[in-house]
């Protein structure tokens, strides 16, 4: 009889615990509420621009090393710097916080590109040899660039955040003494993970499509020339080979070439200007 009423005082604490920090996760989370000082768009994230950086940071030498690593071409990787850091230089990406660093990957099979938090942004060698032209190259680091400065990883990690909060207050919920089962990870660490296989959600991926369509044209180069990046990706899916990691990490690009029009259509609605690079 003792034994089932400490059991059953025990099963209230571990409710009350579990309730205090399912309600301590919501609260952190609705409660981190922040304005983006280049987008000027509400966001809920839990961690400042020099957290990104630093995670980011982290993060990118195991992520790099999924792709073979750092690509042994250094003329494409010089490429890949001047037109990353151009349209850096060049567009409103320049307000943000973050230190963008270009890298390409020597990965010569799978056709990527990526971004960290904090502005490190990845391009593999198969995906760059498939472009035609400075303004593709563009048009993929400029959609890159604009996942950065949407802090578009925060947001997933906040929300990652979030939900380990409900699972941990479930996992309390549901303890049994005679049975622990647990295991105990760093925050840093699992937050590293988070990022390593991290994937954007569609409404990020458009809302970057549409800033890069801006930050390209800013910095000279014709925003159509992202279009030619989608039938890129179709022909890349149709050749036979490794299917592009883009149709698994992005919105199809039939339903992005849409988007990207209509984004070219809000930014240019006279008409795009003379004179910007294909």
């Amino acid at each position: 009889m003792n034994y089932q009423r400490s059991g059953g005082g025990f099963g209230g604490a571990k409710l009350i615990i579990a309730l205090l920090i399912a309600g301590f996760a919501l609260w952190r989370y609705y409660g981190s509420e922040q304005i983006n000082a280049v987008t000027g768009e509400k966001q809920r994230v839990s961690i400042k621009p020099d957290q990104e950086i630093a995670l980011g940071l982290q993060a990118a030498p195991e992520l790099a090393q999924q792709f073979g690593g750092e690509s042994n071409d250094p003329k494409g990787q010089q490429l890949v710097d001047e037109v990353g850091q151009e349209i850096v230089a060049e567009s409103d990406s320049k307000k943000s916080p973050y230190r963008f660093e270009f890298h390409l990957l020597d990965d010569e099979k799978t056709v990527n590109a990526f971004a960290l938090p904090g502005g490190q942004v990845f391009i593999t060698e198969a995906l760059l040899h498939k472009l035609d032209s400075r303004g593709q190259l563009a048009g993929v680091l400029g959609h890159e660039i604009g996942h950065v400065v949407g802090r578009h990883g925060a947001e997933h990690l906040a929300k990652q955040e979030l939900t380990a909060g409900l699972t941990g207050a479930a996992v309390i919920a549901t303890y049994d003494p005679n049975n622990p089962g647990s295991r105990n990870s760093a925050a840093v660490a699992a937050a590293i993970g988070q990022l390593v296989n991290m994937r954007f959600g569609r409404a990020d991926e458009l809302e970057s499509d549409k800033l890069g369509v801006r930050y390209m044209a800013q910095a000279g180069y014709d925003p159509r020339s992202m279009l030619t990046v989608m039938e890129v990706l179709k022909k890349a899916a149709g050749g036979g080979g490794r299917q592009p990691e883009f149709f698994s990490t992005h919105p199809n690009p039939d339903k992005r070439a849409e988007r990207i029009k209509e984004a070219i259509q809000q930014t240019f609605p006279k008409g795009i200007p003379a004179g910007l690079q294909p």
